[in-house]
C-alpha cells in the first residue's frame, strides 16, 4: 500500500515509518506538518494518508489538512492519530467524511498487525473508530441517551459497540464467537428498537447512523 504521513513529533514519525516499512508498505510522502504534506502529495498518489490531529497548522492541523486532502484526492483514505480519544474530534472527522476514514490512538497502532488491519479496512472504504471511544459512547450514555439504550439487551449493546468501531457483520461475529446470521438478527433488533433504518449494502453508513443518533441524544 502507498502511504503518506504527517506528524510533527520526530521520534514518533521515525517510529511510524519503521513500522510501515516492516509491514511492507511504501512511504510516498513524509512531513512534519499539514501544509508540507499537501505540497508533497501534489502529483503523487497515496492510498492512505496518516495524519496527527494536533500538528501544524495549529491547533488541529490534521483536521484542516484532511479537509484539503479530501477535496484534492477524494479517493485517498485518511487515518487520524492522536494521544487522546475525544468525542469532539470524532464528530469533526465524521463531518469530513464517512468513507475510507479512521481515528485511532497512537498507543494502539504500535504493532504491525494493528496498523495493517486499520490501514486495510480504511483502504477498503470502511470507517474505523478507536474501540475505547466507541465503547465509551455506547456503554456510558447520559441523559435521554441512557433511557433510549436501556431497551437494548447486553448482547445487543456488544453488537452496537462493535458496529461503532466500524466492524463488518463477519468481524462482529468473529469478535463475539457467534454466526453472521445471529449478528444480522441482533442488528435488525437494534435498528428496530432505536428507530433507525439499516443500510445493508454499506456497513460504514450504519455506523454513522448509530454515532449520529448518539450525538443527537447527547446534545439534548
Amino acid at each position: 500500500m502507498r502511504v503518506a504521513l504527517a506528524e510533527d513529533g520526530a521520534l514518533f514519525r521515525e517510529g511510524l515509518q519503521m513500522l510501515l516499512r516492516a509491514a511492507g508498505h511504501e512511504i510516498v510522502g513524509c512531513a512534519a506538518g499539514g501544509d508540507e504534506l499537501v505540497a508533497v502529495l501534489t502529483g503523487v498518489h497515496a492510498d492512505v494518508a496518516i495524519l496527527d490531529i494536533r500538528m501544524p497548522p495549529e491547533p488541529d492541523g490534521g483536521l484542516v489538512t484532511a479537509e484539503r486532502l479530501r477535496a484534492l484526492h477524494p479517493q485517498m483514505g485518511l487515518l487520524f492519530l492522536s494521544h487522546y480519544a475525544e468525542s469532539h474530534y470524532l464528530m469533526r472527522i465524521l463531518d469530513i467524511g464517512t468513507d475510507a476514514i479512521g481515528y485511532r490512538l497512537k498507543e494502539k497502532v504500535g504493532s504491525v498487525e494493528v496498523l495493517t488491519d486499520t490501514l486495510d479496512r480504511i483502504h477498503d472504504g470502511e470507517i474505523v473508530i478507536e474501540p475505547v471511544l466507541a465503547k465509551r459512547l455506547v456503554e456510558r450514555p447520559r441523559g435521554d441517551r441512557r433511557d433510549a439504550l436501556a431497551v437494548l439487551t447486553e448482547r445487543e449493546l456488544d453488537v452496537l459497540r462493535l458496529m461503532a468501531e466500524g466492524r463488518s457483520n463477519t468481524g462482529i461475529a468473529g469478535q463475539l464467537y457467534v454466526t453472521p446470521k445471529a449478528v444480522e438478527k441482533h442488528i435488525a433488533n437494534i435498528f428496530g428498537k432505536l428507530g433507525l433504518t439499516a443500510d445493508t449494502t454499506e456497513q460504514h453508513r450504519r455506523v454513522l447512523a448509530v454515532l449520529t443518533y448518539l450525538r443527537t441524544q447527547d446534545a439534548g
